[in-house]
């Protein structure tokens, strides 16, 4: 007979892990008595990161006593208490190999039902001080299992667990934990579990993309049910030479670059809004510099433009602009990148400041190369008419469209500049402006800027009732970190690390500027990323953590002297592994 053996509870506290601080409520405690069970957890309980843990779907973890044992016996410890594991519930029986997503339970005057397998996350390495505890769960079949919350009520230790319905399909936890995580994701167990209602969103959100990837038919790498989504695969792998055609002056800091192919051969054209990585050498002899530009015209199956802003200290830029001549050639990467124009009839809303006017410049190309009818909008900020670029080029497209709509603020116009000639307004281009021009609140907004226009812009939108789904955006240069439960710390530029260089592999972080050779000292890339305070987009460092739940976003990862493109599930690499020759992150 299955019954409750502990009611465990904890709420959030800060934790002192690796000179950093960690808020999680991983620690729990069992309490005496009854305790009440609400929808979203038990009375006096709590969850220091709701985007990874916690909800509906997520309310009561459970684990069993069997696999105390069995990490007793793994571990050589006998140290465990109740709620070792961050479980709410300790339990004899209900096995992972037994337990099926959406059998329900009757346990003391509460109901509930099996949503998924835990997702294990770094937090419980902590708590077990063993750095691989997440990942040893996951390859051990072993995570526990979440309870929705059906009917609240009381329940205590030593209540009965009576089994009240079983699931449709009859797919265990362990199943359904092996389905994503083990390698072979056969097509008739994917569409099993997508037939389960009790199923969460963010386990069903990955199934449907690995039955996506089934479907395709496509050989690819990696597992596209563990990484955000980052479009289409390149068209090819690693790098190309192509030879620099033209080379055009569009604004008093900004410079085209169009690149053919050496070989003659046709590149596949890319989506409107796809960047790629330049490979460049400016001294014989140098590291090469890696540097991602987004592409600024239309796509093409003969030729790449890229669009370079000058930057004062940008040893990339100004190498590009005083440099590179007609007729030398660098090395490219196929074109990449989720940043892109849907299809579709609804309107489009194109807003960029700066040389963020380049990927929103591709999809305008787009558009009228088309002769799009749908409704389009340009708005633009630049600061004056001498930091303009593109201006006759967007006017020329804007005029072939028959229902497109432009406006264009100069934040400190100079007294040459002419009002509702050059621009249309002063100031800069923000919510206010937006609201003013009463954009149609159901069309697709594509965002590229500076982090605070995009941040602002972004925050405003939603605010403003678009849906998120609606709100896309790119930025230039190194992302935001995402690290759920690190509290926040005042950024730094990327840099150097401390101490002596290393002599191993070269490792190039593409959108922070940083060549770094490989030492000893770093155990993984993510290590070494975090001592250059280049920031990374991680939720683990065991790459386990599932993707719809959590938020995890991977960088462009290849390597030389012949580059592959990034496996699906790149975070993994980035987490985990070291560089075995030149390795390159477009981070």
């Amino acid at each position: 007979m299955a019954r409750l053996l502990s009611v465990n509870v904890g709420l959030p506290r800060d934790v002192a892990w690796q000179g950093k601080t960690v808020r999680t409520a991983i620690w729990k405690a069992p309490v005496e008595g009854q305790r009440a069970v609400r929808r979203l957890n038990i009375d006096g309980d709590g969850q220091g990161d709701l985007a990874g843990h916690g909800g509906e779907h997520r309310a009561v973890f459970v684990y069993q006593i069997d696999s105390y044992r069995y990490w007793q016996d793994q571990l050589g410890r006998n140290d465990f208490t109740y709620g070792q594991f961050g479980e709410n519930f300790t339990v004899e029986g209900l096995s992972d190999a037994e337990v099926c997503i959406g059998d329900r339970y009757r346990i003391g005057g509460a109901f509930f039902e099996v949503t998924q397998p835990r997702v294990t996350c770094y937090r419980v390495g902590i708590r077990m001080n063993e750095p691989q505890m997440a990942a040893l769960l996951v390859a051990r079949g072993r995570p526990g299992f979440y309870f929705r919350v059906l009917e609240e009520g009381e329940v205590g230790a030593g209540d009965e667990i009576t089994l009240v319905a079983s699931g449709p399909e009859r797919m265990s936890v362990f199943e359904i934990n092996a389905l994503l995580y083990m390698p072979g994701h056969p097509r008739s167990q994917l569409e099993r579990a997508l037939r389960i209602p009790a199923l969460s969103a963010g386990w069903r959100g990955s199934f449907e993309a690995l039955l996506t990837q089934e479907r395709s038919g496509v050989a690819t790498t990696g597992n596209a049910g563990l990484t955000a989504a980052s479009g289409p695969p390149p068209a090819w792998r690693g790098f190309r030479p192509f030879r620099v055609s033209r080379k055009v002056r569009e604004s008093g800091d900004v410079i085209s670059l169009v690149l053919e192919p050496t070989d003659g051969r046709p590149i596949a054209a890319a989506l409107p809004g796809q960047f790629i990585v330049l490979r460049l050498e400016p001294a014989s002899g140098a590291p090469a510099l890696m540097r991602s530009y987004s592409l600024s015209g239309e796509p093409s199956a003969e030729r790449y433009r890229v669009s370079v802003k000058r930057e004062t200290h940008g040893a990339a830029s100004v190498y590009v602009d005083d440099e590179l001549e007609i007729g030398d050639i660098v090395q490219a990467s196929a074109a990449r990148g989720s940043f892109a124009l849907r299809p579709g009839a609804t309107p489009v809303i194109l807003l960029s400041a700066g040389i963020g006017a380049t990927p929103v410049l591709a999809m305008l190309h787009a558009l009228a190369a088309e002769a799009s009818m749908r409704e389009i909008w340009w708005l633009y900020g630049a600061r004056n008419g001498r930091e303009h670029p593109f201006a006759e080029e967007t006017r020329l497209l804007l005029k072939a469209l028959a229902h497109s709509h432009s406006h264009i603020r100069y934040s400190s116009p100079d007294p040459e500049d002419r009002p509702d000639g050059d621009f249309d307004a002063p100031g800069r281009l923000d919510m206010q402006a937006l609201k003013e021009l009463s954009l149609p609140r159901n069309g697709d907004f594509y965002t590229c800027g500076p982090s605070t226009f995009m941040s602002d812009l972004t925050a405003g939108l939603a605010a403003w009732d678009v849906a998120p789904d609606r709100i896309h955006t790119e930025g230039f240069g190194a992302g935001p970190s995402i690290a759920p439960g690190i509290a926040a710390s005042p950024p730094r530029p990327p840099h150097l690390p401390a101490g002596p260089s290393g002599s191993g592999a070269l490792v190039s972080f593409g959108r922070s500027g940083l060549n770094v050779r490989w030492g000893p000292t770093f155990h993984s890339l993510l290590e070494l990323a975090e001592a250059c305070d280049v920031p990374v987009r991680w939720s683990c460092r065991t790459g386990v953590c599932h993707t719809c739940e959590i938020g995890l976003v991977a960088g462009t990862v290849s390597y030389q002297p012949e580059p592959v493109d990034a496996p699906a599930d790149g975070n993994v690499l980035i987490c985990c592994s070291q560089p075995e020759g030149d390795v390159v992150i477009d981070l």
